[in-house]
């Protein structure tokens, strides 16, 4: 009687979320949009918190890094807990959190306090991007399904990062910049109920005590790491002190975190999954995917906006080609996935991605529109194929019960790519651009060595000159960065093949494991709801 009742109930269950599921992921993806959407908006209120605040240089990047170093150096401290006491809990504590510290940051009196707000929004994403996806990986037991999950889940990231700016640059025109900030509350007012009553709480095996220094380790050792990349990122000397100690520390701290896993029965996270050739690859894909995307992001808004001399609002208009093609491959990457498989996905991403970065070498001083909207459009769509294969690829090599903690990776990953990106691809634009400017008739040596730093800067420097020597040396300039731009644009390109390489290591297909005994297949629990 007893074992009836078990199955009727397991049954029902399986039934109810077979009904729900979708409503699930929508809940999801809301909670990823407003993360995504944080992660930008601010960019364009900077000069308005700097006019109205008054922070000193120091405040002020701290004011825009907090968030980012905050969050990659908490996802696998809060992904590892979550496969612990339940991923929904920590879901839900993140969105408390989150609005909490938006309406901090909104009403923020100085530079302290925003500095401060900033830090809490990092700590709550950290807790809803993992717990967004091992859920998701709980909900789709099935990879088919849950292939087609993960593509809205990454269309709505990609529509998110573009989104922020454009948000923000309207908020700006008709609010005060706390505005940005406040939009987040009615989300979560709303998501916090709703995320409380329709997710679904799961846990890991369970085994073991949590490793709280483990986790402290990890965090610790991912901040050191992570500031000492947004350093080289923000143009700090390789070797001075501010980006040596972090990354020495943090490398350190890495280290021992990896030799405690080892040797723990129960370990926070099971490196054994860096072991399966499709796990290590997948991640190693998102690196160089996310580094080739950030990198080149930030050059091509700067040849936008400097070059062009497009407004913020035009070039975040101009760079929307690339948003709807990365919504397009998220949407078509289930179907994708099926017919190519992960290899062969994942590879077409890599290739389509640098025949795009090759064909914007084409850009120059002038504004050829139809090469931008076609290279966008490629780079976007190429670049969202590599991720949803390696995303998915991901999560479907890693076991159930680590979930969290294989999400935690790979947005680790994402989030490293992203800053490495920047540091690397910023080194090799600074490295060609600089020589061009060493000799330019009639301006003075200092005056060449203040303008090598930044095209922005090389402005600055021209317009003080005035003259025909201010002429001469905006023209070097402009043609020093389209010079470094396509060098970049070419190394951005290798990188790419040689991640088209390493893709050569994930499985040809793409194989649908068997649904656990027991629970009914989604399909077989909506007929059985139906029957019964």
């Amino acid at each position: 009687m007893s074992g009836t009742t078990t199955a009727a109930a397991l049954r029902r269950r399986a039934a109810g979320a077979g009904a729900n599921r979708w409503v699930v992921l929508v809940v999801l993806c809301v909670s990823l949009l407003l993360v995504a959407v944080d992660a930008t908006v601010l960019h364009v209120a900077v000069p308005a918190v700097t006019e109205d605040l008054r922070p000193g240089a120091m405040e002020l990047l701290w004011i825009v890094d907090t968030y980012p170093l905050v969050c990659a150096s908490l996802l696998i401290l809060f992904g590892t807990l979550g496969d612990k006491v339940g991923r929904r809990r920590i879901l839900l504590f993140g969105y408390t959190l989150f609005g909490l510290a938006s309406a901090l940051a909104a009403f923020a009196p100085n530079a302290q306090v925003l500095i401060g707000a900033r830090a809490l929004l990092g700590v709550g994403g950290a807790m809803i991007m993992p717990a967004t996806l091992s859920i998701l990986r709980q909900v789709f037991p099935d990879r088919r399904e849950r292939a087609l999950a993960i593509g809205m889940w990454s269309a709505v990231a990609a529509v998110g990062a573009a989104v922020g700016p454009l948000l923000g640059g309207f908020l700006l025109e008709h609010f005060w910049w706390g505005s940005v900030f406040l939009v987040n509350i009615p989300l979560m007012l709303v998501s916090l109920p709703v995320g409380r009553l329709l997710l679904p709480e799961s846990t890991g095996e369970g085994d073991g005590p949590w490793d709280v220094v483990g986790a402290l380790m990890a965090a610790a050792g991912l901040f050191g790491v992570v500031l000492a990349v947004k350093r080289l990122g923000g143009g700090e000397p390789p070797l001075g002190a501010l980006t040596v100690v972090p990354l020495l520390a943090g490398a350190a701290l890495l280290v021992l975190f990896v030799r405690r896993q080892r040797g723990r029965p129960h370990p926070l996270v099971d490196l054994r999954m860096f072991r399966r050739p499709v796990f290590s690859t997948s991640v190693g894909c998102i690196v160089l995917a996310m580094l080739a995307l950030v990198g080149l992001e930030l050059i091509a808004a700067q040849y936008l906006q400097l070059v062009l001399g497009l407004s913020p609002l035009q070039t975040g208009l101009r760079l929307l080609p690339l948003t709807f093609a990365a919504m397009a491959a998220g949407l078509a990457g289930a179907q994708l996935l099926r017919r190519l498989g992960p290899r062969r996905m994942v590879c077409l991403g890599f290739c389509l991605t640098a025949a795009a970065v090759v064909a914007l070498t084409g850009m120059g001083g002038g504004d050829n529109s139809g090469l931008l909207v076609f290279g966008f459009l490629l780079l976007g769509f190429g670049l969202e194929t590599t991720l949803f294969g390696a995303y998915e690829s991901m999560l479907s090599e890693a076991p159930p019960e680590q979930a969290g903690g294989a999400a935690a990776i790979g947005e680790t990953s994402y989030q490293l790519g992203a800053g490495i990106g920047i540091a690397l691809l910023g080194s090799v634009m600074n490295a060609a651009y600089a020589p061009g400017l060493a000799s330019v008739p009639g301006v003075p040596d200092r005056a060449s060595s203040s303008a090598a730093h930044s095209l922005g800067e090389a402005y600055e420097v021209a317009d003080g000159l005035g003259g025909g020597a201010g002429g001469a040396l905006r023209r070097a300039a402009r043609e020093s960065f389209v010079h470094g731009l396509h060098v970049t644009l070419l190394v951005s390109a290798g990188l790419l093949l040689v991640g088209a390489a390493m893709a050569l290591r994930l499985p040809r297909t793409m194989v649908c494991e068997e649904t656990p005994v027991g629970v009914p297949a989604p399909r077989e629990a909506e007929r059985s709801r139906v029957s019964a």
